[in-house]
Parts: structure tokens; sequence; C-alpha cells
């Protein structure tokens, strides 16, 4: 492992639990940061998209991340949301969060007012030249409209503090190409698709199911990487079924369902997005109810 390297395995994107007022429950957030490293996660990523940080405020934001980093206490490492489609918050941003203690920086293309691949270099070369910590390329263009070419990756990899990308653009053929002419580590951004990403040389996982099983998703991903692929694969096929539940609706509704139905205070997600139907909600416990997820949280 290079010295570089921000983390090898599985980091959970990490739920942000709120109360019923919709105000931030730290108390619960810190109980289920405890209960990811108890389970043996290899990292955390705090204020991802699955940690709802597009409707927190500045200061809930930057709260959060100082609030994660102490809980985790060096742990493991925390990878600190800190991208936006404007380029000078997300550089402030990205210093509050290195002020903070983050170990990495997690920095996702500009949405809605989109970005030229010339644009993205400028944008991400703007914001690492700010900073000392590795930064973290997300590329998830359902999302925000905007894909990374492997070309605006083989430029952006030449920054010493630009060291890492999340793919979650689901073109192998991309992750092929980063492994072949870049030396960034790469980790899939979309768990049912980890291990072809790492049987194409990524270095992990930046998981959303791992909300719910992070002993079994560490487990998946460290026995791929330990030539144990017929093991890794025996997990991902039985939990291929709640990889897919996390995303039956716009993510991070059901993997709040997830954690409520567990026993975790998680709540339900601000506004715009609104918990699930009933009906989906019953899809959702029939899928956990076999892996012993039900009420599995005292």
């Amino acid at each position: 492992m290079s010295n570089k390297t921000i983390f090898t395995g599985c980091a959970t994107a990490i739920a942000t639990p709120m109360n019923a007022d919709g105000s931030i429950n730290y108390d619960e957030f810190g109980r289920l940061i405890d209960f990811q490293i108890d389970n043996g996660i290899d990292g955390l990523v705090i204020c991802g998209t699955t940690g709802e940080s597009a409707t927190m405020t500045d200061e809930e934001h930057v709260e959060v991340i100082r609030y994660g980093i102490e809980r985790v206490n060096h742990r493991v490492p925390v990878i600190a949301g800190a991208g936006s489609n404007d380029t000078a918050y997300a550089v402030e941003l990205s210093k509050e969060a290195e002020k903070a203690g983050a170990d990495a920086l997690l920095q996702v293309t500009p949405y809605y007012n989109k970005a030229s691949q010339r644009g993205l270099i400028k944008h991400f070369t703007a914001i690492a030249d700010a900073v000392s910590i590795p930064n973290m390329l997300y590329n998830v263009p359902s999302r925000t409209g905007v894909n990374i070419a492997v070309d605006t990756y083989k430029e952006l990899a030449k920054h010493p503090n630009i060291t890492a990308v999340k793919e979650a653009s689901g073109s192998m053929d991309t992750v092929m190409q980063l492994s072949a002419y870049t030396d960034l580590d790469i980790y899939s951004g979309n768990d049912d698709e980890a291990l072809c990403c790492l049987a194409l040389g990524g270095k992990g996982l930046v998981s959303v199911t791992s909300n719910v099983v992070p002993r079994e998703k560490h487990d998946e991903i460290m026995l791929f990487l330990n030539g144990k692929h017929d093991e890794a694969l025996d997990i991902q096929k039985k939990l291929l079924a709640l990889d897919k539940a996390m995303f039956m609706d716009v993510n991070p509704i059901p993997v709040k369902e997830a954690l409520n139905i567990m026993g975790f205070k998680a709540g339900e997600c601000r506004l715009p997005l609104c918990s699930m139907t009933d009906e989906m909600i019953a899809k959702l416990r029939a899928v956990m109810e076999p892996l012993g997820l039900v009420g599995s949280i005292k």
C-alpha cells in the first residue's frame, strides 16, 4: 500500500441520522459510527450523497464533519465530502475539513451548472492546490449530469494531491483505462459492481449497503483482494438483493429506512427526499428478514 493510499477495503458512505424535527441527531450518528468501526469497516465517508450534504447548511456541514472526525478518533480514515458546484465554496469547505482533521476529501463533479472537461480540470486543480491532503474525485454522472473523461483523469492524476477516484459511472471500460493509464487508486462507487472493479485493479469500495452490513461488506472486499474470489463472490451473491434494495428509491431514502428497521434512530430524509411508501418498506423488510437484520440493533 503506497503512502498516498487513503484506505484499502470497504468504506461506508455513512448516513446522517435526523431527529423528528429534521435536526441532526448527533448521538445516533456517533452510535452509527461506532457500529461501523466495531464491525471492521475500513473507512468512513462523511457528508457524501448518502449523508445528505445537499440539504445541510454550511455550519451543519462543517459541524457534522468535525463531530465525525472526533468520534472516529483516528480508528479509521475519514474522507470528508467537500465537493460543490461552486469552486470557491468547495475550496473553503475543503480547507475547513482539512482543518478539522479529515484524512482525505471527496470531490464530486460540479452538478447542475455542469462543467466542460477543461472546466473540470480547472475546478479540481483549484481545490487540490488549496489543501495538502489527498483528494478522491467522485464521478457519478447519473446524479450530476457530468462524466469525467479518461483524458481528463490522466491530466488530473498528475496533481500530487489528486490520488484517488470513486467511479460510479458504471463503465468498466473507464475503470480498465484508469487502471492502465493512471496511478490513481480506484474505488467502486456501486455496491453491485465492486468485485468487477477490484478485478480490474481497484483498491476497494465506497459502499451504501455497508451502513447496514459493515462486517459482510468488509469481508467481501478483503476476501477478493486476498485472492479468495469464490468466497467473496458467495458474499456478493448473498447480499445482491440487499444491494439492489438500497436503490429501490432515491439514495439515501432506502438505507435510512433500513437502519430504522434494524433499530437505529436514523429518522427520515430532509425534503425534497421523502419517505418510501408502505408497500416499498414492506419489500425492503422482506429482503432484510432472511439476513437477520430486522430489529437486530437493540
